[in-house]
């Protein structure tokens, strides 16, 4: 039998449609009944009437995942007012104490995270040639230091990673640093950079010295064309200046860099300074291009694991995505959840994310490396006399992208 309040409330929601805190009050008391699904098509209405309603937002949420038996008592939770006992849970883990008692000594931290990695190379879907260029010119030599003895091949210098943006250099980088057993430590341009002189080069030489001290260690340098432009363009000496620097803890002047593995990746590698990519510096290159239809596969089954989804055809979407980036699939998923979300809102009834919702995403996210795509174009017509970008017009050729 119903509670007669529940019955009082739906009598007085049904005289005055249009009140939404009274028809948001009932859908609470029906949520703490265990009456979800009824919970939340009163909220949806009322974020129909009003679509910035944040109670009505955080009502569905809870209501979606609700469990079917009634709430306790215990468990209720306030219907106005704020809860402070809650918000300082929530924020515990966030905002640091005020103050700390019992503390002699100030703590040593440094500004660069070391981390480790667990991924490994066969946790890349597909991208098979890619791999195959890791192992046989990056990986091998590594993992077997008796050959590369015998063979007298150098561990010296890095490897440059390029291609266009989204396509998962920095994945690959963490899953080398999972095949060395090594640890990561990752940089880009908002970690190095300052705006008081001598400090970006003091950045540069810290981050070397946290990488020695934490040996053996996949050292990335993201945005690499950011970090080491070419110093022929810039008038900023300051930039000159880190540029120099960077240099200077590559060539491992003064230290050493035994057990530091430098990886660097960058979209445009026409920008990066020529003194960069010399040999014992970053003098390796690899290709990274928008994943194949096997990888794209892999990235929609990554990116769908934990959302509620019914009969997607992954394999039917790999082949309608060619030319997508990782990060344009990610935002295919993301795009199909949500209008699987709002659909459920807009009808109070929830539902799983259907090939429908990825039809109608398909039409409005399409690939981004279109510009990326005309900069290398150029650059493999116009501005390859050295071969360096052979692979690159390879596949643009293959792609009809080569304008020839």
């Amino acid at each position: 039998m119903d509670d007669p309040l529940i019955v009082s409330l739906r009598a007085a929601v049904a005289a005055n449609e249009q009140d939404v805190p009274l028809r948001l009050h009932l859908a609470e008391m029906l949520l703490q009944s265990g009456r979800s699904d009824e919970a939340v098509a009163h909220a949806a209405t009322a974020l129909t009437n009003e679509p910035t309603n944040s109670r009505a937002r955080e009502l569905i949420a809870r209501a979606i995942g609700a469990p079917d038996h009634p709430v306790g008592p215990t468990s209720a939770v306030p219907t106005s007012g704020f809860d402070w006992r809650a918000a300082e849970s929530d924020l515990g883990d966030v905002v640091p104490p005020m103050y700390v008692e019992g503390e002699d000594e100030p703590c040593q931290t440094t500004a660069f995270d070391v981390e480790r990695s667990g991924l490994r190379l066969s946790d890349v879907g597909g991208m098979k040639q890619v791999k195959d260029r890791l192992e046989a010119g990056f990986l091998a030599p590594l993992r077997n230091p008796e050959l590369q003895r015998l063979y007298g091949k150098s561990l010296r210098g890095g490897l440059l990673l390029y291609g266009p943006p989204g396509c998962g250099k920095t994945f690959l980088a963490r899953a080398v640093a999972g095949e060395l057993g090594a640890a990561f430590l990752s940089v880009s341009l908002a970690d190095v950079l300052d705006m008081y002189i001598g400090n970006s080069e003091k950045n540069v030489h810290e981050l070397f010295q946290t990488a020695r001290g934490s040996a053996p260690v996949v050292l990335f340098l993201d945005e690499l064309d950011a970090i080491g432009q070419k110093r022929s363009l810039t008038r900023n000496n300051a930039m000159r200046n880190t540029v120099n620097q960077l240099l200077t803890e590559l060539d491992g002047i003064g230290s050493d860099n035994e057990g530091v593995f430098v990886l660097a990746a960058t979209n445009h590698p026409w920008d990066v300074d020529p003194a960069l990519r010399r040999p014992g510096r970053l003098d390796r290159t690899l290709l990274v291009l928008p994943p194949d239809r096997e990888a794209r596969e892999a990235i929609l089954r990554f990116h769908l694991r934990d959302r509620p989804v019914e009969r997607i055809d992954t394999n039917r979407l790999s082949r309608r995505t060619e030319g997508y980036s990782g990060a344009d699939l990610a935002h295919l998923c993301e795009s199909a959840a949500e209008l699987a979300l709002m659909d459920s809102v807009r009808t109070g009834n929830t539902r799983m994310i259907g090939m429908s919702d990825f039809e109608s995403a398909l039409g409005e996210v399409r690939p981004s490396i279109g510009p990326w795509l005309e900069t290398a174009r150029n650059v493999a017509l116009f501005a390859n006399q050295t071969g360096e970008y052979d692979e690159l017009a390879k596949y643009l050729r293959k792609h009809g992208r080569s304008g020839g």
